[in-house]
Parts: structure tokens; sequence; C-alpha cells
């Protein structure tokens, strides 16, 4: 069984759009229906659970209605931080299905994550039992604690920029949860599932993921993602595999 695991618990403060980002419009499609598209259409997922906000809960159904997310099994209120609701999602799934099933923790504002990334993912939880989706490092790393100064420059080849999904055993990733809830029960310093794995001991491995997986938090991401729909909707009226307007482009 595998499950994706959905968070679209955002604000859209960053945004500066009045409503959460991933319930903006773009091609006539909320962002997080783009989003969920891509593991409803997937064999490899079977079913879908979803962390939301509560007052857009009732919004969320509908649209899944609307826009056939058949494999939507729940819709639950988020918590009071990012892994609070991944953590009320994941409570969701397990009391539905066994504790060895994967499950592919996502965010409900990454509307570019590709059939080869959930696979590899989902191949790397069944080898190792973690699996977090990663990009090279293209930029030359700084690091500088104050913010003023450099005070190390990490070797480029070294650094990984981390992304989603991230996937590992249900059983697993909800001990983790309860084990930090303990005793950090806000989950302070926990930036994503990777920190709360690494947190309690446990190995997580890489997947190598693409940089067209973007997350769409600020208004400059909203050009891009337009741009890359555009793309990816002209590859689809040409009949073109992916990638393949790049490759004529070079001829």
């Amino acid at each position: 069984m595998n499950i994706a695991i959905i968070f679209a618990g955002g604000s859209g403060v960053r945004m500066g759009a009045g409503m959460p980002k991933q319930f903006l419009e773009i091609n006539g499609k909320p962002i997080i229906i783009h989003t969920l598209d891509n593991f409803q259409n997937s064999p490899s997922i079977d079913k879908i659970y979803i962390s939301c906000k509560k007052d857009y809960i009732t919004t969320l159904q509908d649209l899944t209605k609307r826009f056939a997310i058949t494999k939507v099994c729940g819709i639950v209120e988020g918590g009071s931080n990012g892994q609070d609701s991944i953590y009320r999602a994941l409570r969701a799934a397990d009391a539905e299905n066994d504790k060895d099933a994967i499950v592919l923790i996502h965010d409900g504002v990454r509307p570019f994550v590709s059939e080869e990334v959930i696979q590899k993912n989902i191949e790397c939880v069944k080898q190792h039992g973690s699996a977090v989706t990663c990009t090279s490092f293209f930029e030359t790393p700084i690091l500088s604690k104050g913010g003023e100064e450099v005070e190390e420059m990490p070797l480029k080849k070294e650094m990984f920029t981390a992304q989603a999904p991230q996937s590992f055993w249900l059983g697993d990733v909800l001990q983790a949860h309860d084990q930090v809830r303990k005793n950090n029960p806000n989950y302070e310093g926990v930036i994503d599932t990777c920190t709360l794995m690494r947190s309690v001991g446990k190995e997580v491995h890489l997947v190598e993921g693409n940089r067209g997986n973007i997350k769409v938090t600020t208004p400059e991401d909203l050009y891009v993602f337009r741009a890359m729909l555009e793309y990816k909707e002209t590859q689809q009226a040409l009949g073109l595999a992916p990638g393949e307007i790049a490759q004529n482009l070079k001829k």
C-alpha cells in the first residue's frame, strides 16, 4: 500500500493573496488540484490523505469531487503547525491502513512532482526504509549565522537541497512523531520530516529529484509555475515526450 500524505495548511502570507496559496487558481485549477492530479494519475499511489485549514475543508472536499480526485480517503483539520498537521493526516491513514504501508509526505504547493520521483521514493523506502527527495546544490553555499559575515563556505558537491516527497514506512514515521511529541509537542526546531527522523536517530536516504519540482510560495514562484505549466501543456498538445521540446530547440 502506497499512500500520499498531502500538507495543504499554508496561510499564504508570503504570497499576499488574501487566501491560502494552495487555493489560488491557475489555468482553471487551484494549485492544490494540480498537485493532487500527480498522485491521482500515478499507478503507484493507492490512497491520498490531506490535512487542511479548518475553514477550507468543505472547499477542498468540493474541489476533489469537481476534479474527480477519487483516491482521497480523508481530509483532516490541520494542526498548530506544519508537523502537527502532517501528524494528524498520518493518524488518519493509520486508522485505516497497516503500519507497513509506505507514506509519501508532500507539499500541497509542489505541483510538478513527477511519476519518476514518486517511484524512486517508493523503491528507496522498500530498500532503505526512508527517502528524501533532493537536488544537487548549484549555487555557491555560504554559512553565516549572523547574516553579516561569511563564516564558512561548504563544498558544493556535499550540499543538497531538500524537496518533497519525503517518504517512510507509516509505522516508523508515526513512532518518530510520538517520540518527539513527548518532549517537544510544538516541534520546535523540526523543519520537516527528514529533520524529525534524524532527531530520533533514524538514517535518512537521498533520492534524486529535479529542479522543476518547485514549491509555489512567493509571487515570483507563480510566474515560474505558469511558465512551466504552459511548457507542459505545449508538450502534451504536440504529443511530445518530456524534454523533447528542449531537445528539438538545440538542433
